[in-house]
């Protein structure tokens, strides 16, 4: 195991709702929820997040808002602005790489850092995360909470540990100690699907799962099995990825009352092509593949992609026009949107070009 590493992993605590707590007095000591009001949307809606106070009473983020609203009857619904949030997001990453580059971001709010040697010369991980804790509240009145360890795996955990505001380190010899009661529930990869089946072998903490053979978990769990039992181990050799590359670019709307004609599909598809196309100019890449995402009134949603050999050209008109393709094989009849969005994938830079080579002459 590498156990030189110096992990750090950030998570900013209940972070939508602190920014709007921060901006609004009037929500602080309040149950508040980051979602449209079921009430003026007919029960319609997801949880993003919620405050700590809205959390005493069951509700999470991924629940339904009516949900929520039955749980709580007094709880403030506010919508989500993710352009607020996002600027936030710049401001705390900015933070980030005053202490290192290697900065690997998960979401709006949380990423790993490897700090191992650091832009501050400062030879304590625990020390780092103190002070990027204390940067990030003095200059955006919020909160996070840390964890420090070798691997992003262990790191993950502890930031997880003591919320909010927390910092919890987790030493090479601490590890077992660390996992041993800790829920298997808790363990990054036990999901909704897999967690009643540890439960049914007996395996509900980390101790049961140490017990149990690699050869054992992997015929129970597959690939998942083995991975699970290296990680009860303190084991996860995957390195901070800060230079990993854009895959795609994409935008999309989710929409308060649902499309259903032609013309209302067509506008929403020239808004999001005309977007994607200023992005795609703004990053100087191109690609090859075009993948429009569709979600109806029941909430079920859909992708449909198309490949071409050579890169997109990337114009609004030509987007529109094969997005309105897959469209048509998407909901060839009745038409109900509720969410619309267009990906480009298998994108390189502007530099790679395909050349076609005159092989034979005509």
């Amino acid at each position: 195991m590498k156990l030189k590493r110096k992990i750090v992993h950030v998570d900013m605590d209940a972070f939508y709702a602190s920014i709007e707590m921060r901006d609004h007095k009037q929500y602080r000591n309040q149950p508040l929820v980051i979602a449209r009001d079921p009430r003026h949307t007919g029960g319609k809606g997801v949880v993003t997040t919620a405050n700590y106070v809205a959390r005493r009473f069951g509700i999470h983020s991924a629940m339904s808002a009516h949900e929520a609203y039955e749980l709580c009857h007094q709880a403030i619904f506010v919508a989500p602005n993710f352009a607020k949030y996002k600027q936030v997001s710049k401001e705390i990453h900015a933070i980030f790489h005053e202490y290192t580059d290697k900065v690997e971001p998960i979401a709006f709010d949380e990423a790993y850092l490897d700090v191992t040697e650091n832009k501050k010369k400062i030879n304590s991980a625990l020390r780092v995360a103190q002070l990027i804790q204390q940067e990030i509240f003095a200059k955006t009145k919020l909160t996070c909470s840390t964890g420090i360890s070798y691997n992003k795996f262990l790191a993950k955990l502890a930031s997880d540990y003591h919320k909010p505001a927390g910092v919890t380190l987790v030493l090479p010899e601490e590890v077992n100690l660390f996992l041993a009661d800790l829920p298997i529930d808790k363990f990054r990869g036990v999901g909704k699907k897999t967690a009643p089946k540890m439960h049914q072998l007996g395996i509900n903490t980390g101790n049961d799962l140490f017990k149990w053979s690699e050869v054992d978990l992997i015929s129970k769990f597959g690939k998942m099995g083995q991975i699970l039992y290296q990680r009860v181990r303190g084991i996860d050799e995957r390195p901070v990825e800060w230079k990993r590359k854009r895959k795609s670019i994409g935008t999309e709307r989710t929409l308060n009352q649902a499309l259903k004609s032609s013309v209302e599909v067509d506008d929403m598809l020239n808004f999001l092509a005309e977007k994607l196309a200023k992005t795609v100019q703004q990053k100087q890449k191109h690609g090859k593949t075009l993948v429009l995402k569709l979600r109806n009134s029941h909430f079920e949603t859909m992708t449909k992609r198309i490949t071409f050999d050579d890169y997109l050209v990337n114009d609004r008109k030509n987007f529109v026009f094969w997005a309105r393709q897959l469209f048509d094989q998407m909901q060839p009849n009745e038409i109900d949107v509720r969410l619309l969005g267009i990906t480009l994938t298998n994108i390189d830079e502007l530099r790679f070009e395909n050349i076609k080579l005159p092989l034979w002459k005509e």
